[in-house]
């Protein structure tokens, strides 16, 4: 047989907790709130935990939170997932190496690609990145993939705006 759970916050009634459960829009806290109601009507751990959809041990971690918090501490946490492997003086750094582009005796390219970017970062900041990151860190430096046509290294602006005026038009 388990062991009773202690329910120490007896702020809410089990019937203010249904009533809360039936405002509530994500099912998960409906399920914790309900499984917290039954238990309040004397119900037993497993009885409640089955009729919430849940496991005994997961009803009880949820008890011991809304001991903790009350309701709104059944409801789920955001988490702030893993942290950059850039600093922000690197990103900024990285943002003013993509807008300047690459140089094409240095780099060998004339415009950067998310491949040419990862070796770059790589070189810079002694950081391994996946390709598809370096896509993610250009849309958080609000910058895109796609760019204007690359002008040629060795272009003559001259000769161009003297073919312009030369040639016919349609």
């Amino acid at each position: 047989m388990s062991k009773a759970i202690d329910i120490t916050r007896l702020d809410l009634s089990p019937e203010e907790l249904r009533k809360l459960a039936a405002k509530a829009r994500d099912g998960r806290v409906v399920r914790r709130l309900l499984g917290i109601a039954s238990l309040l009507e004397g119900e037993s751990r497993e009885a409640a935990a089955s009729a919430s959809g849940m496991d005994r041990q997961t009803l009880r971690d949820w008890v011991h939170r809304y001991n903790a918090e009350g309701a709104t501490g059944l409801h789920p946490r955001r988490s702030s997932g893993r942290p950059s492997k850039l600093s922000k003086a690197q990103m900024a750094d990285l943002r003013t190496v993509v807008v300047n582009g690459p140089d094409p005796e240095k780099h060998e390219v004339v415009r950067w690609r998310c491949v040419d970017l990862r070796t770059e970062i790589a070189e810079r900041y002694a950081v391994a990145v996946h390709e598809r990151t370096v896509g993610k860190l250009l849309r958080r430096l609000g910058l895109t993939r796609l760019q204007p046509r690359p002008d040629h290294p060795k272009k003559d602006p001259e000769a161009e705006t003297a073919f312009k005026k030369n040639s016919p038009t349609l």
